[in-house]
């Protein structure tokens, strides 16, 4: 396999190499640096399926299965799994390399003869399920749980910052909490979607029957090998004598294989839903979060409008003042002109007097104002 993509490598210098690494059912690992034509002859894949794990496309979180491979795309998995082969990009990642440790320790089958019973209880203790799983299905396990711990975890940091921040926020309306918050909502409102993608994947997956059956390659691949699928196999004779045994057999074989069948597929079936149930228990994190978020931003709304009705009361007290001021201007302004006045020879007095009367009229007209605004209920008591 090696030699065959060196040589299609070779042969392809103008295409674009990518980096991969390849795991057996051995656990034995190759790192193959080639083109996307020699990935397509090796698995006999398209290259619209080989088009999804571009990570340039941007593709969305994708789970389906093919004649000979398992196309995964979820967030930085991008994988193809065969019955005996995982292909995984980029194994150099920082979020790839846990991936590939996870893989080294569950995808190798338990040799008890080689290994003895202590070694295989231990493996299949950390495990979960052990080796009895067909190889897909424990590489699929194994990526799902990898993209749901770090989603999980993601939220996690998420709500670590998040809610001391909207707390701050609600302590204190300032231009730099403000900002910090806005930067976690649009982190939370990305992450909800990433999440949400993972979430109808599964459940679209979960919801269609064929589509559970084309993960299962094992059972394609003895049913493609064995004799009674191929049109060249033997044809018995009706006067052979073993013809009632064979056909005994042959029909015991496919019931015992079609029970294997079901009960893998329905063991499949509930690891997507745990890994469903948990994606959504992610969800449900983030939906509570933006509750909280939605929540505090009412509540700041409440504190600005209560900010705002209070700068409202107090412009009415001002343009009060104002107006019974400006009647104060004008007597002041009347007895201000310059114009000669019989009368203002022996009745300087009436200058106190018309101070007084003209400040009891403004103070007057000014509680009037006041009195009727909270009669009113404009401004408050």
């Amino acid at each position: 396999m090696e030699e065959e993509l060196h040589a299609s490598s070779i042969n392809n210098k103008t295409c674009a190499l990518r980096s991969w690494i390849m795991i057996d059912h051995h656990g034995i690992e190759t790192i193959l640096d080639v083109d996307k034509y020699a990935i397509m002859r090796l698995l006999q894949i398209h290259a619209r399926d080989l088009r999804i794990l571009d990570p340039l496309l941007s593709y969305p979180s994708t789970i389906f299965g093919r004649e000979k491979a398992i196309i995964l795309n979820l967030e930085h998995i991008k994988a193809i799994i065969t019955a005996k082969q995982v292909f995984l990009r980029d194994p150099k990642d920082d979020h790839v390399v846990p991936i590939v440790e996870e893989l080294r320790r569950r995808l190798p089958e338990v040799n008890c003869s080689g290994q003895g019973e202590e070694d295989k209880s231990t493996q299949e203790g950390e495990g979960g399920e052990g080796n009895d799983f067909p190889f897909e299905f424990r590489a699929l396990e194994v990526a799902l749980e990898a993209i749901c711990s770090f989603l999980d975890a993601r939220t996690r940091e998420l709500e670590t910052a998040s809610y001391p921040a909207l707390d701050e926020l609600t302590s204190k309306i300032s231009s730099r909490n403000l900002d910090r918050v806005r930067k976690l909502k649009s982190s939370m409102t990305r992450l909800t979607n990433r999440v949400q993608k993972i979430r109808d994947e599964l459940e679209n997956l979960l919801d269609d029957d064929d589509d559970m059956a084309e993960l299962y390659l094992s059972r394609k691949l003895v049913v493609s090998s064995s004799p009674t699928s191929n049109s060249d196999s033997p044809n018995w004779q009706c006067n052979s004598p073993n013809l009632a045994s064979k056909i005994h057999t042959s029909s015991t074989t496919t019931v015992h294989m079609e029970n294997d069948v079901e009960e893998l597929e329905m063991l499949l079936e509930y690891a997507l839903q745990a890994y469903f149930l948990q994606i959504d228990g992610t969800l449900n994190k983030l939906a509570t979060l933006r509750e909280y978020t939605d929540d505090t931003e009412d509540y700041i709304n409440i504190q600005l409008d209560n900010h705002r009705n209070q700068l409202i009361q107090l412009e009415l007290f001002l343009c009060s003042g104002t107006v019974s001021l400006s009647i104060y201007s004008l007597v002041a302004a009347i007895f201000g002109m310059n114009i000669p006045y019989t009368w203002k020879q022996g009745h300087e007095y009436i200058f106190k007097w018309v101070v007084i009367l003209t400040g009891m009229v403004c103070a007057s007209l000014f509680l009037s104002i006041v009195s009727y605004a909270r009669r009113k209920g404009i401004v408050g008591s």
